[in-house]
């Protein structure tokens, strides 16, 4: 099994999950996070003040998979993600040991 972790703009949300239920993700967590990587970053003015805004609003989705399906997974997220300006985010790819389905007790592939 793979864990797949990927940070996105926040508007494409919708829309990459759309994707991954229609090739057959069952379920994943979203979080709302902030962050910067090479977008470092950027000024706002807001009342006449400019200030730096250092943390960038980003949505964070985790999603464990059987290893034959992570490539694909992550190739949609990738493409359904993809604005082609800064800032469109990461996509992580570990491995799991284990999962366990908490009300069955279902194991590994199983549970997921």
């Amino acid at each position: 099994m793979k864990l797949i972790i990927a940070a996105i703009k926040p508007f494409k949300l919708e829309e990459v999950r759309e994707a991954l239920t229609s090739i057959g993700v069952r379920g994943m967590m979203v979080t709302e996070i902030k962050g910067f990587g090479s977008q470092s970053g950027h000024t706002e003015i807001y009342r006449g003040a400019e200030y730096a805004v250092n943390f960038v609003p980003k949505v964070k989705i985790e999603i464990v998979v059987a290893t034959s399906m992570a490539d694909q997974v992550v190739e949609t997220i990738a493409t359904t993600a993809k604005t082609d300006k800064i800032g469109d985010g990461k996509i992580f790819v570990l491995d799991v040991q284990s999962a366990v389905r908490v009300r069955t007790g279902e194991t590994n592939d199983d549970a997921i």
